[in-house]
């Protein structure tokens, strides 16, 4: 097994691209261990890399918030995320509530956890 840290923004994306090969590899199995080991790296990097220090009354609108503004996404990710700008907007205006498939896709690509999304939180009515 070839394993090293990640250091590194394109170590980062070979490891992904390893991790994408060697998935649903058999549990025990040479490959199955590598992706293990890989996973873990991947994790402790990106936790390094991107972390989200959001605090226990934080709602997952403030969570969107903090990742545009201190993690470098923009609004424009968030609309493709999403399926348009419109509903980008209505969510950060907390008129539309995020469903599970907006949070699958977001904590998928942004890398948040989806527990941070799945928290309750206040609706402004539509005007």
């Amino acid at each position: 097994m070839d394993l090293r840290p990640i250091r590194t923004d394109e170590d980062h994306r070979a490891a992904l691209a390893a991790i994408e090969a060697s998935w649903g590899a058999p549990d025990g199995s040479d490959e199955g261990d590598k992706l293990d080991v890989l996973l873990a790296l991947v994790e402790l990097y990106e936790a390094k890399r991107w972390p989200i220090a959001i605090a226990e009354d934080q709602d997952p609108i403030d969570v969107l918030q903090y990742a545009i503004d201190e993690l470098g996404h923009t609004q424009t990710e968030l609309a493709q995320l999403l399926g348009s700008r419109s509903r980008a907007s209505e969510v950060l205006s907390r008129r539309r509530v995020l469903t599970v498939e907006m949070i699958r896709k977001i904590a998928e690509a942004w890398k948040i956890p989806a527990d941070l999304l799945v928290r309750p939180y206040k609706t402004e009515r539509a005007a």
